[in-house]
C-alpha cells in the first residue's frame, strides 16, 4: 500500500474483480453517492474530496475487507460533511453499511470542556464502535493511513497533532489489533513530522547501505534455500526491511549505534506446516550459530495480538548477526493483516473466533463504563491498558496470561478472575511464596492463595499497575461499602466546601451536587457521595461549580465565605489527597508528623490514624483502610510515648534533666527496677514531629547508662 496517484477506472476495476457482480454493484452504488454528496468539496491539496474516500476505499479492497467495509470507507464523511443522512444509507445500502459509517464519523457536532475530553470522547466512541463491529476501526485506520499520507498539505501545528495522535493511539491499537503493514507506515510517517532530523538522518544512513543489504540477503537466501530443497521443504525466502521508527525505538532503548541493531534486515521464510517451521529452525542453528538469549517462540505463546512465528538471531561465518523469522502462511497472512485477515477472501463472513479476539475490548470498556468526567484520566487508563507494553506470565495448568509491564500478584488475580482477586490473600511465583506487590517477569509461573474470609485492600491501589485491576477493586468497594461511601464521600464534600472558605449549609445543596455531574449513572445525591467515597470522584472536581451555583443565586451583598481554618493537630493530615476531615491520632502508636501513617475508617467516629507499622492495623479489615499522610504544615504537639532502659536509677533524674534543657513537656512517667537492677523508664512527652523524636532519642542515649529508647 504505497502512495500512488489514483485512477478512478482502474479503481472501479479493481472493485469487480475482487468482488462477485451484485456485491461489487453496491460497492460502486456507494461510489456514485459519495462523489455526488462532495461535489465541489475540495482537499487542502487543491484535490476533489472524492480522492479522499477513493484512496481508504482502495486500502480497504488492498485489506482484502468485505464489500459492506469497502462501501463505508467510500461513505465514511458523508454524515459528517454533506447532507446525506444516516436513514438515507441504511435505506439505500443497508443497516449494516450505515452502522459502519455513523461509527468511524468523528463527534463534530458535540462540545466538550476541553481537548483532551473531546479526545477521550472521540476514543471512547470508537471502541464502543469497535465493540460491536470490528469493521468500524479498519475503516478508520484506512481514513487515518490516507490522511497521513497527505498531511504535508496542513498546517505545521496541524501536522504535529496529528502525527502525535496517531503515535499515541493509531498505531499501538494497529500493533494490538496485529496489523504490522499498518501500524509500520503509520508510524514511520508520524516520525517524520515528529522527529524530522533523526528520521531523516536514519532513512540516509539505511539507503546508504541498501546494496550491501540486498547482497547479503541474496546470498543466505541462497545457501539456506540449497539447504532446504534437499529437505523437500517447499518454502518463498524473502528479506523484511525493518521500518524506521522500529529502528529509532530499538536504538532509544538500547542506546546504542545502527550497527549495534540486529534486525535492520530480516530474513523470513514461509513454509506450509507448523512441523516445517520447527524442520526449517533446525537447518539454521545448524547453518549458523544461534545467539544465546535470542529466540523467542511467538508459535507456542502467540503474542496478545495473536502474532505466531520463530524469531532467532544467529551469527553468519564473519561474526555478524541477523534475525531469522520462520512462519506457516496463515500465521504470515495474520501477522500482516491482523484482525483484518479475518474478512479476507470470505466476503464478509467472518471467523467466528472473532469474539474471543476482541473479548478484551468489551472488558475494558465495561471496566470503565461511566468513568467520564476526568477525561485526561480515562483516556491514560485506555492506553496504558490498550498499549503499554506486556509481560507474559503461566498459570500452574500453563494458560498465559498477558498483563502490562510493572504488573503484580494482585494484577494476576484479578485477570484469572474478580472472584479470585477480591479473595486474594497471597502468591507463589515459581513455587516461592511473595507479597502480594511483587513484580512478575515474563516465564514466572504465578499461583495464586486464597481466602473465603479474604477482602480487597485500599493499600492495593499503591502497587497495582492495570487499569482493568484498579477499576475491579473500585468496583468492590463500590458494590459492598455504600453507606460507608457516602459517608466518607460527605465528610471530604464539607472539608472541601470548609478549604474553599465557604460552610457546607452554603454550598451542600442536594439540587446543586446534582447539578453539577452531569452522569446518567448519578442518580442522587447519595449516588455522587458514594463515588466520591470510593475515589470515583474528587471533591475539587464539583466544589468549584457548587460555589458557582452559590454565588449565581444570592446576592454580592448578602455573600458570606467562612474563614477557613488555621491549620491544628487533627487536621494536618490529608485522608486520600484531601484534607480539613475529622481524624484522630491513636494512642496505641502516637503518629508523629514524617512517619509513614496509615487511615482506618471508623463507624461513625471519623478516620483513625496509625503509624503504618502499627501492629494493631495488621488485625484491622483490610477493605476499611484507607491512604492518609501529612499534609506538610502540621502544627501544634503530639503524644509520644518512650521506654528508656538503663543499668541504674541514676537514669531517672537524667532522663527527666534532658526533657528539661530542651524544653520538652514530660506528661507522665513511671520507673520500675527488676531483680537484676535494670531500669525501664516509660515516659509521655509533647513533640510537634518526627525529626524532634530523633533528637531526644539521641540525648538521652548519650546518658552512659542509658542502654536504648524504645518508642511505644
Amino acid at each position: 500500500m504505497t502512495k500512488v496517484a489514483l485512477d478512478e477506472n482502474e479503481l472501479i476495476e479493481k472493485i469487480k474483480k475482487n468482488y462477485p457482480e451484485e456485491q461489487s454493484e453496491m460497492i460502486l452504488r456507494a461510489f456514485s453517492v459519495a462523489k455526488k454528496a462532495h461535489e465541489g468539496q475540495l482537499r487542502m491539496s487543491g484535490e476533489p474530496y472524492i480522492i479522499h474516500p477513493c484512496h481508504v476505499a482502495n486500502i480497504l479492497i488492498d485489506l482484502g475487507m468485505d464489500a459492506e467495509s469497502v462501501a463505508a470507507g467510500f461513505l465514511h464523511d458523508v454524515l459528517e460533511d454533506t447532507e446525506v443522512t444516516r436513514e438515507e444509507i441504511a435505506e439505500n445500502f443497508g443497516a449494516g453499511v450505515a452502522s459502519l459509517v455513523e461509527g468511524v464519523t468523528k463527534l463534530t457536532k458535540l462540545q466538550f470542556k476541553s481537548k483532551a475530553q473531546a479526545e477521550a470522547e472521540n476514543l471512547r466512541k470508537m471502541l464502543l464502535a469497535m465493540a460491536k463491529d470490528l469493521r468500524v476501526i479498519i475503516i478508520k485506520f484506512a481514513d487515518r493511513l490516507h490522511n497521513m499520507r497527505s498531511l504535508s498539505y496542513k498546517s505545521e501545528e496541524s501536522q504535529l497533532a496529528k502525527a502525535k495522535e496517531t503515535m499515541e493511539i493509531y498505531a499501538p491499537l494497529a500493533a494490538r489489533l496485529g496489523m504490522s503493514q499498518i501500524k509500520g507506515e503509520l508510524e514511520d510517517i508520524a516520525m517524520r513530522y515528529l522527529y524530522p532530523k533523526e528520521y531523516y538522518e536514519l532513512v540516509d544512513l539505511i539507503s546508504s547501505r541498501k546494496e550491501e543489504r540486498d547482497a547479503f540477503v541474496a546470498t543466505v537466501s541462497a545457501q539456506l534455500g540449497e539447504k532446504l530443497k534437499e529437505l523437500g521443504i517447499q518454502f518463498e525466502i524473502n528479506g523484511r526491511a525493518k521500518h524506521f521508527y522500529s529502528i529509532y525505538r530499538k536504538m532509544q532503548r538500547q542506546k546504542s549505534g545502527i550497527d549495534q541493531i540486529y534486525d535492520l534486515v530480516a530474513i523470513r521464510i514461509i513454509v506450509d506446516s507448523v512441523k516445517d517451521c520447527y524442520n526449517v529452525l533446525g537447518v539454521v542453528h545448524s547453518m549458523w550459530s544461534p545467539l544465546p538469549g535470542r529466540f523467542k517462540d511467538y508459535i507456542a505463546t502467540p503474542k496478545a495480538n495473536n502474532y505466531q512465528s520463530l524469531h532467532t538471531t544467529v551469527l553468519n561465518s564473519y561474526g555478524k548477526p541477523f534475525e531469522v523469522q520462520i512462519r506457516t502462511k496463515e500465521m504470515h497472512r495474520l501477522a500482516e493483516y491482523g484482525i483484518a485477515a479475518h474478512w479476507k477472501y470470505k466476503y464478509g463472513k467472518t471467523d467466528h473466533t472473532l469474539d474471543e479476539k476482541i473479548s478484551w475490548i468489551r472488558e475494558l470498556m465495561a471496566l470503565h463504563e461511566g468513568d467520564v468526567e476526568d477525561s485526561e484520566e480515562y483516556l491514560n487508563a485506555l492506553k496504558t491498558e490498550m498499549f503499554n507494553d506486556e509481560v507474559f506470565v503461566f498459570t500452574p495448568q500453563g494458560d498465559v496470561k498477558n498483563l502490562p509491564v510493572g504488573a503484580t500478584v494482585v494484577d494476576f488475580a484479578y485477570a484469572i478472575h474478580s472472584g479470585v482477586g477480591d479473595k486474594c490473600v497471597g502468591g507463589k511465583i515459581n513455587m516461592r511464596i511473595v507479597p502480594l506487590s511483587t513484580k512478575l517477569k515474563t516465564g514466572d509461573i504465578v499461583e495464586i492463595i486464597t481466602s473465603p474470609n479474604a477482602r480487597p485492600s485500599r493499600d492495593w491501589f499503591r502497587f497495582v499497575a492495570s487499569p482493568a485491576t484498579k477499576a475491579r477493586i473500585r468496583q468492590y468497594f463500590k458494590r459492598t461499602m455504600r453507606d460507608e461511601n457516602i459517608r466518607i464521600g460527605r465528610d471530604m464534600l464539607i472539608a472541601a466546601c470548609k478549604k474553599a472558605g465557604y460552610s457546607a449549609k452554603q454550598l451542600m445543596v442536594d439540587e446543586w451536587i446534582g447539578e453539577t455531574v452531569e452522569k446518567q449513572s448519578f442518580s442522587s445525591t447519595d449516588d455522587v457521595l458514594a463515588a466520591i467515597g470510593y475515589g470515583e470522584l474528587k471533591p475539587k472536581q464539583i466544589i468549584d461549580k457548587l460555589v458557582q451555583r452559590y454565588l449565581q443565586t444570592v446576592p454580592k451583598e448578602e455573600v458570606k465565605v467562612v474563614e477557613p481554618k488555621k491549620t491544628t493537630a487533627t487536621n494536618s493530615v490529608l485522608i486520600d489527597g484531601e484534607d480539613g476531615m475529622q481524624v484522630h491520632m491513636c494512642k496505641c502508636c502516637n503518629p508523629l508528623p514524617g512517619d509513614r501513617i496509615i487511615g482506618y475508617i471508623t463507624r461513625g467516629r471519623g478516620i483513625n490514624v496509625h503509624r503504618a507499622d502499627c501492629e494493631n492495623v495488621l488485625t484491622m479489615e483490610p477493605e476499611r483502610l484507607i491512604k492518609a499522610e501529612w499534609s506538610g504544615v502540621a502544627a501544634g504537639k503530639f503524644s509520644v510515648t518512650l521506654d528508656v532502659y538503663a543499668t541504674s536509677t541514676l537514669a531517672i533524674n537524667q532522663t527527666t534533666e534532658v526533657f528539661n534543657g530542651m524544653k520538652i513537656e514530660l506528661t507522665h512517667i513511671n520507673a520500675t527496677v527488676d531483680k537484676d537492677k535494670n531500669v525501664k523508664i516509660e515516659v509521655t512527652i509533647e513533640l510537634k514531629d518526627r525529626e524532634e523524636l530523633l533528637s531526644v532519642k539521641n540525648k538521652l542515649l548519650q546518658i552512659k547508662t542509658v542502654t536504648d529508647v524504645v518508642r511505644g
